[in-house]
């Protein structure tokens, strides 16, 4: 992680552990923007970061990680698209993939702690190998959903990115429905009380897997994108796209 992406983590991980899910507008928002978060992409000479896509991928991950109640992101891509653009439906999709990996992320970690903690049996839930078994599952599925979201931003700041957001936001959406399924598995009813967090980030995984195209949209730009290129182009496009070596 660069200097900058450190400094981005630092300094919004805990003001976003902070806000959460309660975050409002009226109350909060003044706090957000005195960070500057809202100009992350906006040139230096305009107030802003001057940063790049791996740097709103910073941000984003972590507003979904704590489940942030504020647009952020919107807010982000506002400066750069137009809503209600393609683009902006494009920008705003990369959005929802990174908070959707940042939001497993975090139902991970309230799994993993709880079966560690709960004694099942004489023993902890995490001893048990199907326990073990769905998790390692989980795991998988919360590093997919973010190795698709880091290659849609590395695309973005290449100027090229449909496909690879088109990937990572259907390959966050197909997570959401193994990720959300064991959380709520592992820890029985309690996963879904009032008092306890990890229904707000499944609820917020359930929201934004439909934001911005669904699994039929985004498997349909992919379909279209592959079948324009033909057969042949599939394998060699597929392991280029993402070869920093890569000659055209």
């Amino acid at each position: 992680m660069s200097d900058t992406r450190r400094m981005l983590a630092e300094m919004a991980d805990p003001l976003f552990a902070e806000l959460s899910s309660s975050a409002t507008m009226e109350r909060d928002w003044a706090r957000i923007e005195e960070l500057g978060l809202p100009l992350l992409l906006a040139p230096e000479t305009e107030g802003g970061f001057g940063g790049t896509w791996e740097d709103a991928l910073v941000v984003f991950r972590l507003a979904g990680y704590h489940a942030l109640a504020l647009p952020l992101p919107e807010a982000i891509i506002a400066g750069r698209a137009q809503e209600g653009s393609q683009e902006h439906f494009l920008l705003c999709a990369f959005a929802r993939g990174a908070q959707i990996a940042g939001a497993l992320d975090a139902a991970l970690a309230i799994a993993v702690g709880y079966v560690n903690e709960r004694q099942q049996f004489g023993r902890p839930l995490g001893k048990f190998q199907a326990v073990q078994q769905s998790l390692a599952t989980f795991a998988c599925e919360a590093a997919a959903a973010n190795c698709a979201a880091m290659g849609a931003a590395q695309a973005l700041d290449r100027g090229d990115a449909t496909f690879e957001v088109a990937a990572a936001k259907l390959r966050a959406n197909r997570a959401v429905g193994v990720g959300s399924t064991v959380a709520h598995q592992v820890h029985g009813a309690i996963g879904f009380t009032e008092e306890y967090g990890l229904h707000e980030l499944t609820k917020r995984l359930w929201q934004w897997r439909s934001e911005f195209g669904n699994d039929a949209h985004w498997s349909r730009v992919l379909g279209e994108l592959v079948v324009a290129r033909g057969s042949e182009a599939f394998w060699p496009d597929l392991t280029a796209r993402t070869d920093p070596t890569r000659v055209d």
